[in-house]
């Protein structure tokens, strides 16, 4: 899954350790988020969206080209 929470993050100015205190998360989670290797469980993702007051299919998106719309 890919996600834009780099850009947000920057956009902002805040570092990977002040998103994690926002998230109540490692830095680490924050950085494999950011990186791909982690995908957020769905609380998280949510807390994610309330925090930068976005839906989150705005942060994350599949990256398997494949769009299943319902």
């Amino acid at each position: 899954m890919k996600n834009r929470l780099k850009v947000l993050r920057a956009e902002r100015d805040w570092s990977q350790a002040e998103l994690a205190g926002r998230l109540d998360v490692s830095r680490q989670a924050v950085n494999a988020i950011e990186t791909g290797k982690y995908d957020p469980s769905l609380p998280l993702a949510f807390r994610i969206g309330r925090l930068f007051q976005m839906p989150i299919e705005d942060i994350f998106h599949d990256d398997t080209g494949n769009s299943h719309d319902a």
